[in-house]
């Protein structure tokens, strides 16, 4: 499933912050986003995933098509690890959770509530749900926080599979994935001109 975007820009809150954006992620190739701190990544993720409108440009993907996986891990925290991965299976018309709780080794943590896990267990938990979504384009920002080096590769290989599927990603991180077909993308030129990426105040906005 094919991400095209065409000079796209995006604000946040009163602030715009990116103009101009034009990239095209094709199925099975993931767009790595760097950029400063504050740069605008967060805000482009966002605007992808439909929670801020853009303000110029255009998004072409099918409807329905784009997952996203923001700082917040996003769980039930009275429900377990099981109840959680259910419930958004269910939500997203999906019924197997086995995958997801197989590549991110959940299976120990089945009965656990959400709530009594540490911050690494929560964030695998959080990313497994993108294995249940079903959507072929996942948004990612800053996936890896909390993550150990033995995560990180199950992250890895996670999107790995997802691409060799005809998947695609866009994702925003400072870390070398070693992911296959992987372009990478500096938002540092499309940063508009009124927010400068070395703004003191660019980063609580972007």
């Amino acid at each position: 499933m094919s991400l095209r975007v065409e000079n796209l820009a995006c604000a946040r809150g009163p602030a715009q912050i990116l103009a101009g954006v034009t990239f095209a992620v094709a199925p099975g190739e993931a767009l790595i986003l760097r950029g400063a701190n504050g740069a605008g990544k967060t805000t482009l993720l966002r605007t992808l995933a439909g929670l801020t409108p853009p303000l110029a440009g255009t998004i072409t993907a099918a409807p329905d098509a784009i997952a996203y996986a923001a700082h917040a891990d996003g769980l039930k925290a009275q429900l377990s690890v099981a109840e959680n991965l259910a419930f958004w299976a269910g939500a997203f018309g999906q019924g197997d959770i086995g995958p997801a709780v197989e590549a991110f080794h959940l299976g120990p943590l089945l009965d656990r509530r959400a709530g009594e896990m540490s911050a690494g267990q929560k964030r695998r938990l959080s990313l497994a749900r993108l294995l249940v979504t079903g959507r072929p384009i996942w948004c990612l920002d800053e996936p890896t926080v909390s993550l150990d080096a033995e995560n990180v590769a199950r992250f890895a290989a996670a999107v790995t599979a997802h691409l060799a599927a005809g998947g695609s990603a866009v994702i925003a991180t400072h870390i070398d994935l070693g992911l296959p077909a992987a372009q990478t993308f500096d938002i540092t030129p499309f940063v508009a001109k009124r927010i400068r990426a070395d703004d003191p105040f660019a980063e609580a906005m972007g």
